[in-house]
């Protein structure tokens, strides 16, 4: 008459009943007030201004909240631009693992990445351009916080060369090295462009990241006989 439930179930039913706490929604409200402040900050960067430009009363007045609340959240405006930076190199990820996913369908593994990386140029140039100015900027809190991004995604790919390719670790590593240095330097470029020379720029970063492979291919090749 009446379904069966196991004991996870029931925990969980429970869980999902149980009220939230006033504390509860306290925290939810300051990590909306968090989440408002780093937007505002991405928000007020542009071609023309840097986040060492900006102002915590400028962030403030972008957020809608008072400059005193500021520090309820950051301790100051570094904290603040450590955060975008980290945040900023987590969402490329997240994004070139969803490339990486894409593949399985799409097929070629350097034209979908250069796709989901030129994407990510026209939806979030704000993003890219911190990455950029920072990763040479006079802060050296800010450039090794840039470099630990970087070596982020070279980690990534050389694991993922490794597991597709079958490819020495040191090999991969180099280059994976390479190659995102490729990607940045044409991200820089692309922030500038318009569509059709932003695509213009994608076909030649395809050919050169092609012309990359095989050259790491054939290296190894000749290194093996």
């Amino acid at each position: 008459m009446y379904p069966e439930f196991e004991a996870d179930d029931l925990n969980v039913a429970s869980e999902v009943k149980r009220p939230v706490t006033a504390k509860g929604v306290r925290a939810q409200q300051k990590e909306r007030t968090r989440r408002t402040i780093i937007d505002a900050a991405f928000c007020l960067l542009c071609a023309e201004r840097g986040f060492t430009s900006l102002s915590l009363r400028e962030v403030t007045r972008e957020a809608g909240i008072a400059p005193t609340s500021f520090y309820r959240h950051f301790k100051d405006m570094d904290e603040l631009g450590l955060t975008l930076v980290d945040e900023g190199g987590l969402i490329l990820r997240q994004l070139m693992r969803q490339a990486r996913q894409r593949i399985v369908v799409e097929g070629s593994v350097i034209r979908t990445s250069v796709d989901t990386f030129m994407e990510f140029i026209e939806s979030s140039p704000n993003v890219f351009r911190l990455l950029l100015r920072e990763r040479s900027g006079t802060s050296p809190a800010f450039r090794a916080a840039v470099a630990r991004e970087i070596q982020h995604f070279v980690a990534e790919l050389s694991e993922y060369l490794v597991a597709t390719t079958g490819v020495p670790r040191e090999d991969a590593l180099v280059q994976s090295e390479a190659s995102v240095t490729l990607v940045f330097s044409s991200g820089a470029e692309a922030l500038d462009l318009d569509a059709v020379h932003r695509k213009e720029l994608s076909e030649r970063l395809i050919f050169q990241l092609r012309m990359l492979s095989k050259g790491a291919y054939w290296y190894r090749k000749e290194n093996d006989q």
